[in-house]
């Protein structure tokens, strides 16, 4: 059978029992129509790059689906129905990734890094701009210039 990875958004003010349900209705269908899942990652609210029907954050889930194509265009024929449902994306791949996904490991790094301390730009060498050389923020850039000075030298 044909391998998918999965993504659909949820609406920022479905609460989280709402998007596992949503995740389990979506299982059965595949699970009913011959095929499995075999990998389900809540990847949480996250920020959205811009807004969609209002929304700026998405409940994240990706499904890794084992199944044939019709179970996948069932499962997208209900996530148009659903009013919880913002995007949807599936893609065919020739086989699905080993362990967590990137954004997993994303999310593991960057908890690392917290409890390491780090995790504002302030930590990290060269801190803000008023730390250059070369003295106050116009650095060695000159005098500013008047628009007297500017006519003066067109001419």
């Amino acid at each position: 059978m044909p391998l998918y990875e999965h993504v659909f958004l949820a609406r920022q003010d479905a609460s989280a029992q709402q998007v596992e349900d949503l995740t389990t209705q979506f299982t059965g269908i595949v699970e009913g129509l011959g095929g499995k899942v075999v990998k389900m990652e809540n990847w949480g609210v996250r920020s959205l790059t811009y807004r969609m029907n209002k929304n700026r954050k998405a409940h994240f889930v990706l499904l890794n689906i084992d199944a044939p194509s019709a179970a996948v265009t069932e499962v997208e024929r209900q996530e148009r129905i659903s009013e919880d449902v913002i995007r949807y994306l599936t893609v065919r791949v020739e086989e699905h990734e080993e362990g967590p996904s990137a954004m997993m490991r994303k999310a593991d790094r960057d908890r690392e890094r917290d409890d390491r301390g780090g995790g504002f730009r302030g930590d990290r060498e060269g801190g803000f701009r008023g730390d250059r050389e070369g003295g106050g923020f116009r650095g060695d850039r000159g005098p500013r210039r008047s628009r007297d000075d500017e006519a003066a030298v067109e001419e």
